[in-house]
Formats: C-alpha cells, structure tokens, sequence
C-alpha cells in the first residue's frame, strides 16, 4: 500500500458537482492498494498515519499526531499511486489492484481507521471520478509506502 498523506486545515471531495464529504484539521489520505497488498498492510500503514507526529506543538515544532489535535481523515483512493513510467510516456497500472480484489481491501482500511478514530474518518468513493479540494498546511506533503519499512 502507498499513502501520500497531506497535513490539511480542510479538504474536501465532489463528485459530479455535489460535495460528497469534506473534513477540518487533519489529513487527506490518497491510498493506493497493490496487487501484493494484505491485511498486514492495513494495520502497518494505518497505525503509521494515525501516529505521524507532523502537527505543531505549542513551541512550534511537529510533534503532535492526529489523535493528538484531535484531527480528521479524509480518505480517498487512488490507484495511480502505483503508476509506472519506466517505458515510454504513457503511465502502466499493472501493479495496482484490480477492484475485485482493492474494494475489501480499502472498506478494511477504513475500518481500520474508524476503529481508532470513530467519526473522524471521511471517504471518498471508490473508483468514482472525484474532485479533491484542500488547503494544504505548511505546506507538509508526505509519501509512505508499506513495503519500504526501514
């Protein structure tokens, strides 16, 4: 699975015009799901995010998580995380997963998250055409993938 994970003061998705769920303080989370994805994953990338410690403290310096300000998620997912551009100009997806197979994996994700964060966790719809909204705060943009854990 590979995140990029985006400190927001708020975000927000649309889909065909009508906003579909927005969030304050917090992250917006892009999740891409690989063919080689698990449910290790879920709970490695999960606990990776909710314990990032990126937000200000009272001296200024992150130190701070999501739990911490009491900050919210909206998560969305997007299989372009994991396209290829090795080979001529126009992005390959063979890596990621195909939706039979990324859904479950995604609804798990998201529980997951609300397991932890109970309505503090907002999402997108899978595979549908979304317009993202957000102001990014720092701006603090961060790439996580669970495969690279050292």
């Amino acid at each position: 699975m590979r995140a990029v994970i985006q400190r927001v003061t708020h975000a927000s998705v649309s889909i065909n015009g009508a906003t579909h769920a927005h969030i304050g303080k917090g992250f917006l989370v892009l999740l891409g799901i690989e063919e080689a994805d698990t449910h290790e994953d879920i709970i490695w990338l999960s606990n990776k995010i909710i314990g990032l410690r990126v937000f200000n403290d009272a001296d200024e310096k992150m130190n701070l998580s999501l739990s911490d300000i009491d900050g919210e998620i909206l998560l969305v997912s997007q299989f372009t995380l994991f396209a290829s551009t090795v080979k001529g100009n126009r992005p390959s997806f063979i890596k990621a997963a195909r939706p039979e197979q990324a859904i479950p994996l995604y609804e798990q994700f998201i529980l997951q998250l609300k397991n932890v964060l109970p309505q503090k966790v907002q999402t997108g719809v899978f595979g549908a055409d979304m317009q993202i909204e957000l102001l990014n705060d720092g701006p603090v943009t961060i790439l996580i993938d669970s495969k690279v854990k050292e």
